[in-house]
């Protein structure tokens, strides 16, 4: 299935990237070095940089994978990477890129996540997106993707402010996560975030639900990244700028607040064609839906 993104998505993509540039008072990410943006979690010797640096790696054998977290916490903005992911059989093998206020699976963690579910030669890559506020998740959808995500590099982006959560795939909105206009209990805004990307072997759930196993004569298992990109509120304490939203950036302004018209013609036709799972259809799981099922993407 071929998917092709329309010119004025594209034009309004660019459009936004230059008010962020030139009108921003938020602080952008200027330097894609490694160094200058994040920190390895664990298993140095499991991560390495093309010759110029502008290519990071990350593996994952049978002893252990690896992670990298930023240095800078956020709270709201536009968050950016460009991924390439384990090719051949990667049955069992997760990447996983998100956002977290913390550096584990804390009670009261607040969490964005991308992870990206391996397969066995041949079967489409998925893709599992969850949003966490104060440790509850359970709010999972998965996608097909219209490309192979193996083959080269795609972007894959978050956007976030105080009105919805968007969730990017090469400039198309493949998921929406909307806010009430009152206190709840499953729209993470208060707390900043960081974050963060790793490899690792779960061959208990992500392939067929833990039916096909990693197969470790094909380690190691390398996923790639360049380009990472954010423009947002840095958080510092006591008394950030971002304790509040103020409008004066473009990822917190009205046009922010809702899909653009094109925009929706994107999403609506990820919603018929790619969608694999969405908790808030699943009425055996929850037969309650929980209440932020009730709010629409659209408005």
């Amino acid at each position: 299935m071929e998917r092709r993104v329309s010119p004025m998505t594209i034009l309004l993509f660019f459009i936004a990237a230059f008010i962020a540039a030139f009108c921003s008072s938020s602080i952008a990410a200027q330097s894609s070095s490694f160094e200058d943006n994040f920190n390895i979690m664990w298993s140095q010797d499991h991560f390495k940089t093309s010759e110029d640096g502008q290519i990071w790696s990350l593996s994952l054998d049978k002893e252990t994978g690896c992670g990298f977290q930023t240095k800078q916490r956020y709270r709201f903005g536009w968050f950016s990477m460009k991924l390439k992911l384990v090719g051949g059989d990667s049955a069992g093998v997760v990447t996983a890129y998100y956002m977290c206020t913390e550096n584990g699976a804390g009670p009261e963690r607040d969490e964005l996540d991308f992870e990206f579910l391996g397969n066995r030669t041949g079967q489409p890559y998925l893709i599992q997106s969850n949003v966490y506020k104060n440790g509850t998740g359970g709010r999972e959808m998965r996608h097909m993707l219209w490309f192979d995500p193996t083959e080269e590099f795609h972007t894959y982006s978050i956007l976030w402010n105080d009105h919805q959560i968007v969730f990017f795939v090469d400039s198309v909105p493949i998921r929406v996560y909307k806010n009430a206009d009152y206190a709840n209990d499953f729209f993470p805004n208060e707390k900043p975030m960081y974050l963060f990307s790793s490899i690792w072997n779960a061959d208990d759930w992500a392939t067929r639900g833990g039916l096909e196993k990693t197969d470790w004569k094909n380690a190691p298992f390398v996923s790639s990244y360049k380009d990472f990109s954010v423009d947002g509120c840095q958080w510092e304490d006591p008394y950030p700028a971002c304790v509040s939203t103020t409008t004066k950036n473009w990822w917190d302004q009205y046009e922010a607040w809702h899909l653009s018209d094109e925009q929706k013609m994107d999403y609506a036709w990820v919603q018929r064609n790619l969608v694999i799972y969405d908790y808030c259809k699943d009425t055996k799981r929850y037969p309650t839906l929980p209440v932020e099922c009730s709010l629409s993407p659209w408005d």
